[in-house]
């Protein structure tokens, strides 16, 4: 008799099991809402979001091409901008091409492993970016603070230091929460209400324990992003009291022309996060995170080249001989 129930236990737990697996291994691919819109704005929205991409594209390849092009911009600074600019349109790739083609043929779905793919290079670009302008900060530190000095610290291994470590960090810090993301259970539910595959909207799907997911997410996210941003605020600490030390009209001109592109830029992302992440919603707090996300997704990468090109002297007269020197070939 013992045997008899011990052998129809087995069977249920085991049969219990085979449904459990067969649950999870159905969901091969996940529904994006896409953005809190009505229907009959789909058009209009499309219209939107693909001249602001195609903008984002057009512009931080301009700004790289002249990087390249122009031997006077063949600078520590402009060499870790040209990389935030193929960082800006990396990150924005990741997410709104998908996004323009749901709403283009009205095909909400994602596979698995596409989905797990944008969340990883979601995770990677936008790591980059806060490390980017934190390096960035520290090569405007050293510029302004000690400007005898600065050609000979920020040399070209320095540069490349900094740069390779800025996408090994981000390399694994992606690389861990996807690999511990692939280790959760997905069960019937597979409706994201988000326009790409959000790390936080994924795990709110899962049917499996997700505390060591997240307890990463706090520890290993909010160190990149707070470590990035105490690094910004100290190198610009720095600089204003190198500036306050010795005040000049000149002097804080110079410095305000060398450092003014890179904190309005600093101020346009961070700020996106202090609004997600600190003052939350209770009413409609998934339509504020995603348009929040949008902000630093869409809007940001594509407001950058315009702050870069306008506020920087070096780029507008750069910008200024490219097209002189094109006109003059055409004649």
């Amino acid at each position: 008799m013992y045997h008899l129930r011990h052998s129809q236990y087995s069977f249920n737990l085991s049969r219990e099991k085979s449904m459990r697996r067969e649950n999870q291994s159905s969901v091969s691919k996940f529904l994006l809402l896409g953005l809190p819109i009505q229907p009959e704005q789909q058009g209009l929205f499309f219209v939107l979001f693909l001249g602001m991409y195609l903008t984002t594209v057009l512009g931080n390849l301009l700004i790289i091409l002249l990087i390249r092009l122009d031997s006077r911009l063949h600078t520590p600074m402009y060499f870790f901008l040209s990389h935030l600019a193929l960082t800006d349109v990396s990150f924005s790739s990741v997410t709104v091409p998908k996004m323009l083609i749901n709403m283009h043929i009205q095909d909400q779905s994602i596979l698995y492993a596409g989905c797990v793919t944008q969340m990883y290079f979601f995770i990677f670009f936008g790591c980059v970016d806060n490390l980017l302008l934190a390096v960035m900060a520290y090569d405007r530190y050293e510029a302004v603070c000690h400007p005898l000095h600065y050609t000979t610290i920020m040399k070209e291994g320095l540069c490349i230091f900094l740069l390779a470590g800025s996408w090994l960090l981000s390399c694994a810090s992606a690389l861990s929460h996807t690999l511990l993301l692939d280790q959760l259970s997905f069960c019937a539910d597979n409706t994201i209400p988000h326009f790409f595959c959000d790390l936080a909207a994924l795990l709110k799907l899962s049917c499996s324990d997700t505390s060591l997911n997240d307890i990463f997410i706090f520890t290993v996210g909010g160190l990149v992003i707070i470590l990035s941003f105490i690094g910004i605020l100290v190198s610009y600490g720095h600089i204003g009291a190198t500036i306050l030390r010795f005040p000049s009209i000149k002097g804080i001109c110079k410095a305000l022309s060398t450092c003014g592109s890179h904190l309005s830029v600093v101020f346009l992302f961070y700020g996106t996060i202090v609004v997600l992440y600190f003052f939350p919603s209770s009413s409609n707090s998934n339509d504020q995170e995603i348009i929040v996300s949008v902000m630093y997704t869409v809007v940001t990468p594509m407001l950058n080249p315009f702050i870069y090109s306008l506020r920087n002297r070096d780029m507008k007269s750069a910008l200024g001989r490219l097209f002189r020197r094109e006109i003059f070939f055409s004649m």
